[in-house]
């Protein structure tokens, strides 16, 4: 074939010359996009990647000192169903008057109807096991509605937010089962929400989050809101091929979480006792506070107050935030300043006569000034009676002439230091300092009067929040070393610690070493010396220091107007010869009889008693006398189980073989077992048990048993040797 050059080379020019223009055409339209059309391109280039957005991070948890979680972020759900999910529209038709009416696939509409008619039954008796704030027939009732109505997002549990187990029930129900959520028509929002395991316990220590829920109010989680919640990650969403991606930018970094210095076990103790002491009083608001001595940990926090209906709620952080006049508990302070000036030592006499005396045209009166007064007595005796004339003619001797010098004393031995704590609304103590005008008398300006020091002395005329009297006493405890009260140990992550908060020493030593000592032995006098008016705070089985605290708090009307309240209060610790934990009890009430000693001291008995036999098998020997031999109190009920106990303890016990249940008399040495005879058609009598074993015993009557309380048995509704009637309900009340 012959070879035809002409026809070769026009081709080739009609190539070049096509790939001329287009590259022209690209060119051109480069420059058009680049210039003429880039406004259009930029608004496109908007649509197609939005703005950055935050993505949330996971709030941390807070722990309890033994790690268990006492709040933490769970989902909660809102859940909505679509009752035309699934079902094809076709176009729409107009409506005689113009409007636009949506049309729906007929067959599918009656496929979807009949769906849900025919699980209509199941889902609604499921709804109301899962969430029974409504009935089976008001759910049926609701559902029906939204499918008659055909409606798109209807509530499934209307007005009703489902926690993540109610969630997981419901999305097992038929229909909201189906793996295609799109057949199925459920949509459902997802929340944290904050959770307290523990319900109301330390609730407002641990603090709240506002109605968003991600955002702290109070307590631990505002104090520590920087660590819990973490760094929030980044994220957008780009269009590629009609569809939207999520691209992270930056991962979120989870919030660290607190390991507190709560004992969930302890502060339950704590709460229980003041709670059944505050219903007894009728009282109208109360505290307790447990602090670790070497620490300063606070082990538990309770903060109770009466509500219109009765009941007893934490609802205001009263422990840090109220400033009290502290009454006589304050009156430590005071007698400690002067033993550490050496003005007074505790040989130091001092005549409170007839219980009234005049103090500067105002009458100071003792308690029991209508039985003629205490006469003269020395200083530990001032304390162990409380007596309000002793201390005020003590203080008044030596500071009247120099009250500056005594204020001086209360924040040297730690009774008015702030305490610098990171909660916020956290309250530091009030105590007025005296100034001197030009003529070297005292300003009239500052409120400070004749009179101010003598009631200043016995807890009058200065406000002082209950975490810093607990921290006083908490000093004293600790040989003279106060350390600033620690609600953190420290931060954790991923089950590991990242960081421990030491131990802050606020003042090494708030006194003296022999005034420490002699302030020691008259606070221990206060609640083991037979005169001690705090001996309702003390109990057989180890010894007890501390001082009762009684004082009238003002009504609306002031003093001498309205109905005026009482704040009585203990503040102690415990062992005395080895402390281990200091505690505050204060309630507020408008009973007709006020005493601290009488009211708030078995509080703090009871608290410390529990406390002290959960961890009974540590160290015996820490509270008892070298000479003593401890001897424990043991409930009536199962003997085996006792004698094992007391065998783990080293301490002996006599009878006990041959019979399961029996009385325990505890004697100076040994414990001794007394068999109880049960007869199977009488109702056993179960008081002095234990809750266990008078459960195990009235049930194995064929009795059901319900329980009030705790502790041990002190009644029961239907009285020992009663016929048994198989089925009755026994009430056992526990103290």
């Amino acid at each position: 074939m012959k070879f035809d050059k002409k026809y070769i080379n026009t081709r080739i020019t009609v190539i070049v010359v096509i790939a001329a223009l287009l590259m022209v055409a690209i060119i051109a339209r480069a420059v058009i996009t680049a210039t003429v059309e880039n406004e259009k391109w930029k608004k496109v280039g908007a649509v197609s990647v939005s703005d950055t957005m935050s993505l949330k991070p996971n709030r941390g948890n807070i722990l309890s000192a033994d790690g268990q979680l006492m709040a933490s972020s769970l989902p909660d759900y809102k859940v909505y169903i679509d009752f035309l999910a699934g079902v094809e529209r076709l176009a729409d038709s107009v409506a005689p008057d113009g409007s636009k009416v949506k049309v729906y696939d007929p067959d599918q509409l009656v496929e979807k109807k009949e769906m849900w008619e025919t699980n209509m039954d199941s889902i609604c008796r499921g709804l109301a096991e899962i969430c029974p704030r409504y009935t089976f027939d008001e759910y049926k009732s609701h559902l029906m509605e939204g499918l008659e109505k055909r409606k798109r997002y209807w509530e499934v549990c209307p007005h009703t937010v489902l926690n993540f187990i109610q969630f997981n029930e419901l999305i097992r129900l038929p229909v909201f089962s189906l793996k295609n959520r799109y057949r199925s028509g459920l949509t459902y929002e997802e929340r944290n929400n904050r959770n307290k395991p523990f319900g109301s316990l330390a609730r407002r220590t641990l603090g709240e989050m506002f109605g968003a829920k991600d955002s702290a109010r109070s307590g631990l989680e505002l104090a520590y809101d920087s660590l819990l919640r973490g760094e929030p990650g980044k994220v957008h969403h780009k269009k590629v091929l009609s569809k939207f991606l999520s691209i992270i930018d930056k991962e979120p970094v989870d919030g660290y979480d607190l390991v507190s210095t709560i004992d969930v076990s302890m502060q339950d103790i704590c709460e229980s006792a003041l709670r059944e002491k505050l219903h007894e009083l009728d009282a109208s608001m109360g505290v307790v506070i447990l602090m670790e001595v070497k620490t300063g940990d606070v082990k538990a926090i309770v903060n109770l107050v009466r509500y219109d209906d009765g009941n007893y709620y934490e609802a205001q952080n009263f422990a840090l935030a109220a400033l009290m006049e502290p009454g006589s508990t304050f009156k430590t302070a005071s007698i400690l300043v002067a033993l550490d000036d050496g003005y007074i030592t505790p040989k130091t006499i001092v005549d409170t006569g007839s219980g009234i005396c005049n103090m500067y045209g105002a009458k100071m009166k003792d308690h029991n000034w209508y039985r003629g007064g205490y006469g003269v007595i020395d200083v530990p005796h001032v304390l162990m009676f409380s007596s309000n004339v002793g201390v005020s003619k003590l203080i008044d001797a030596h500071y009247h002439n120099q009250p500056e010098k005594f204020v001086e004393g209360l924040r040297r031995v730690g009774i008015g230091t702030p305490l610098g704590l990171p909660f916020d609304g956290a309250a530091d103590p009030r105590i007025r300092m005296p100034h001197k005008d030009h003529k070297g008398g005292y300003r009239m300006s500052d409120n400070w009067s004749a009179t101010a020091l003598a009631w200043m002395s016995i807890g009058y005329e200065t406000q002082i929040p209950p975490i810093s009297t607990v921290s006083f006493y908490n000093a004293i405890a600790n040989n003279g070393k106060m350390v600033r009260p620690r609600f953190v140990k420290g931060i954790s992550k991923n089950g590991e610690m990242v960081e421990e908060f030491p131990v802050e020493v606020i003042r090494p030593h708030i006194c003296k070493q022999s005034s420490l000592d002699d302030i020691r032995n008259i606070l221990y006098r206060v609640v083991n010396d037979k005169e001690g008016l705090g001996k309702k705070a003390g109990n057989p089985y180890f010894h007890v220091s501390g001082k009762t605290g009684t004082a009238q708090v003002a009504g609306k009307g002031g003093y001498k107007g309205g109905q005026n309240e009482h704040l009585v209060s203990f503040c102690g610790f415990y062992p005395s010869e080895d402390p281990k934990y200091t505690c505050v009890v204060a309630i507020r009430h408008s009973y007709y009889v006020a005493s601290g000693g009488g009211q708030a001291g078995p509080v703090f008995s009871k608290i410390a008693r529990r406390i002290y036999s959960k961890n009974v098998t540590t160290d015996l020997n820490v509270a008892k006398d070298s000479t003593a031999v401890f001897v424990p109190e043991v409930k009536p009920g199962d003997v085996m189980a006792a004698r094992y106990v007391l065998e783990q303890l080293g301490l002996k016990s006599e009878g006990g073989q041959g019979y399961e249940w029996g009385t325990a008399l505890s004697g100076n040495q040994c414990v001794e077992f007394q068999q109880v005879k049960m007869n199977s058609n009488t109702v056993p009598n179960v008081v002095g048990m234990g809750a266990r074993d008078a459960a195990y015993v009235l049930g194995s009557r064929g009795l059901k048993v319900r329980m009030k309380g705790r502790g041990k048995v002190t009644n029961q509704s239907v009285a020992g040797g009663s016929q048994v009637v198989k089925g009755q309900t026994v009430l056992i009340e526990l103290n």
